[in-house]
């Protein structure tokens, strides 16, 4: 049996599959990073997930794609926690640049970004990965990601640039007010995560040209600094994976156009596009090339 994951920092998309690739059950668990989760936490979470408890003994191999697992070292820590949950697999990590890249190939070179809680890109020509100037965190870059259209948030809430009625609505809505905004943004860890859980107001009110200008910017800025530096960004497809990607696609739409750039596939979750990658170029799940970097 086959574990196959494709993990972002806050959530887990998975499938059980057969080693012919037949779908056996589909789950979702809370996202491992190894930035910010060590290995004992893996460890402590993956074995309280019931399908796991239920099916890991049997799995044989672990394909685990996930975000922050860019390095050997990094990837290690991840591999490591999941054997407590999978104790008889060969556990393969790898960073979700490749997953993405998979889930949205359709076999002619392109582009692939990451919008979700943080922000990623990557080029891929079908052998090679071409990972760009991305990765940052949420401090330094994740431009255009649910954590900096957080922080543009919190701080329109904070400086007051928006509506009375609206920085009520925005207290209301998720329990918060400055001191506990300081308390949680400085905190030693989860502040991404925080920032991002206030993406969805951006969405609800994406009608009021504030907000639509803060996505808008806030994807301007990503195709700025982490597409247009590929020399290929003017001749390629550029597809998205990502909630984020995905919910404001037509504000993406918008900067694609602005820019002029061709528009690939934006797709939600990049474990449907994984399992499709596989079945599609009748790979063998067991034989996986990890090699071509």
């Amino acid at each position: 049996m086959i574990y196959l994951a494709e993990s972002g920092s806050t959530k887990c998309d998975a499938v059980f599959l057969t080693n012919e690739g037949e779908e056996i059950k589909r789950i979702r668990t809370i996202g491992f990073n190894p930035y910010f989760h060590d290995e004992q936490f893996v460890a402590k979470e993956i074995i309280k997930v019931p399908e796991i408890a239920e099916l890991g003994s049997q799995v044989d191999q672990v394909y685990f794609y996930g975000a922050g697992c860019s390095t050997p070292e990094l990837n290690e820590i991840i591999a490591r926690g999941l054997k407590a949950g999978f104790p008889s697999a060969e556990i393969q990590v790898d960073h979700d640049l490749r997953a993405s890249a998979y889930a949205t190939w359709n076999g002619l070179p392109q582009i692939t970004c990451i919008l979700g809680t943080g922000s990623n890109v990557v080029y891929y020509d079908g052998q090679r990965l071409q990972p760009g100037r991305s990765g940052y965190g949420f401090i330094i870059g994740d431009e255009g990601s649910a954590s900096y259209i957080g922080k543009r948030l919190v701080r329109a809430y904070l400086y007051r640039q928006m509506s009375d009625a609206l920085c009520r609505e925005f207290e209301e809505t998720f329990g918060v007010n400055e001191v506990s905004i300081r308390e949680k943004v400085y905190a030693p860890q989860g502040a991404n995560v925080f920032l991002g859980s206030f993406a969805p107001f951006a969405h609800k009110h994406l009608q009021h040209p504030f907000f639509y200008q803060l996505v808008f910017n806030g994807f301007r800025e990503f195709i700025e600094t982490q597409v247009l530096p590929f020399s290929q960004s003017q001749k390629v497809p550029i597809s998205f994976v990502g909630s984020i990607a995905y919910h404001f696609s037509p504000v993406l739409k918008d900067v694609l156009d602005f820019f002029d750039l061709q528009e690939g596939k934006i797709i939600r979750r990049p474990v449907d596009g994984l399992i499709d990658y596989y079945r599609r170029y009748k790979m063998n799940l067991h034989k996986i090339d990890h090699g071509n970097h």
